[in-house]
């Protein structure tokens, strides 16, 4: 079980750098992220863009003059580039540069050069909560916007193979509704029934589920007795799994803006970890995202 993202580098360190291609690498942050990533020990870079803009940058970071660049001015080209070294087995995690999202993930899932594994693609994200003795794991608040039943057991299994490679080997997960009770008109309490029956009859890796399950009664123990609630993760939980993008990303951004939270995140269901962090995160915050990517490509293998 990781701590925090202070004992995740410690562990990502333990077996040596992974390598790290960047698609379209002229972005200043990203530069930076991979100078703490190489400092650390956790990642070295494969950079794939434009080397005119590229090497200025590497001197302004303090990135090392040979570190392995490759010239490529179309970002399209870029991301395709990198994302085949990854296929090749020359890097273990591709990470997204100064391109737009959608053309990275065109790259990602190209029919032969990209990374698709037949899963869908969903969003991991990875908290550090103050007060909180170990990591916290939300899915789905980044990708997914209205998943229905079938995308939920995509997302459900794309997150604990990331948290058993992460770790954990039997993660407990709380399918997040607004209440206990299954009702034919709040169709995330009829989902969240049914992935509970799906994990009972074997669907899933070894996981402990309960759903449907409000917040208060996930967190706090003394809520799910206050309701007369029998809950064996209340307290515990490793894994929100959300009824939509809506509650992912508002939960996320309360714990970043209200508790001070640190967050980093994965994107999942290819056949590598990919890193694809928003251009206003923090080099530090990229840093975890990328830490994370790591261990989970060297667990994974």
């Amino acid at each position: 079980m990781l701590e925090n993202f202070a004992h995740a580098l410690a562990e990502a360190k333990k077996s040596g750098a992974q390598t790290v291609a960047v698609a379209v690498a002229q972005d200043k942050d990203v530069l930076q992220a991979l100078k703490l990533a190489q400092d650390t020990g956790i990642a070295k870079a494969v950079l794939v863009g434009d080397a005119a803009e590229i090497r200025p940058l590497l001197q302004e970071v303090g990135l090392p003059a040979d570190t392995t660049l490759i010239d490529e001015k179309d970002p399209a080209q870029a991301a395709l580039k990198a994302v085949s070294l990854v296929r090749q087995g020359q890097a273990q995690v591709v990470m997204k540069g100064m391109l737009n999202t959608s053309d990275f993930l065109k790259a990602v899932l190209h029919p032969e050069q990209g990374l698709r594994s037949g899963s869908l693609l969903s969003h991991l994200a990875v908290f550090e909560v103050p007060g909180e003795n170990r990591l916290l794991y939300h899915t789905d608040g980044g990708m997914n916007i209205a998943p229905d039943l079938e995308t939920k057991k995509g997302i459900l299994k794309n997150a604990l193979a990331a948290l058993r490679a992460l770790g954990l080997a039997k993660p407990k997960v709380a399918v997040l509704t607004a209440n206990e009770q299954v009702h034919p008109k709040m169709q995330a309490t009829v989902d969240a029934q049914a992935l509970v029956a799906a994990a009972a009859a074997g669907e899933f890796s070894p996981c402990v589920i309960e759903g449907p399950i409000a917040l208060d009664v996930a967190l706090n123990p003394e809520a799910a007795h206050h309701k007369g609630i029998t809950s064996h993760i209340s307290g515990q939980v490793d894994l929100f799994l959300m009824p939509n993008i809506e509650t992912g990303n508002v939960l996320g951004k309360s714990l970043l803006y209200y508790a001070g939270a640190q967050m980093a995140g994965l994107v999942l269901g290819a056949t590598h970890p990919i890193v694809l962090t928003s251009r206003a995160e923090t080099p530090e915050g990229k840093l975890h995202s990328i830490c994370l990517a790591c261990l989970a490509a060297r667990r994974g293998n």
